[in-house]
């Protein structure tokens, strides 16, 4: 059992995976990410600054959302975050359409490459006696 202390109250809980805070902050932050939810679809073309200090949550959370795919803002928003390959704007995930398309395409490519035939070694190799020069 690993015993950990909250990140964010400084409390002791029983640590099983993911983001160390104990279940109390857990259920504040996903009542706060229902609350962002919600005044995302009234308010989609706010920008991050207005959505996070009139839900008192960190622009840093809201673009973890983003990252996770839990929380996407409209397309005629201008809100959005960069695709970690190639900077352009996005509304949610970390990849923008046209670096997931090359990269889905790339791992395609590799997976259709025939495997690359390994020189046979000698037979006679194989059976010879091997001895450590000694100095």
């Amino acid at each position: 059992m690993d015993v950990r202390s909250c990140r964010n109250c400084g409390r002791l809980f029983n640590y099983l995976q993911g983001n160390p805070i104990c279940p109390a902050c857990k259920n504040k932050l996903e009542d706060k990410f229902e609350q962002v939810k919600a005044y995302i679809r009234e308010h989609g073309t706010a920008p991050m600054k207005k959505i996070s200090d009139d839900n008192d949550v960190s622009i840093k959370q809201l673009k973890q959302w983003v990252r996770e795919e839990r929380l996407t803002f409209p397309d005629d928003s201008p809100v959005g975050i960069e695709c970690e390959n190639c900077g352009a704007m996005i509304h949610t995930g970390r990849y923008c359409n046209k670096c997931k398309n090359e990269m889905a395409s790339d791992l395609q490519k590799m997976y259709s490459m025939p495997p690359v035939a390994e020189e046979p070694k000698k037979a006679r190799d194989k059976d010879r006696m091997r001895f450590l020069e000694r100095q």
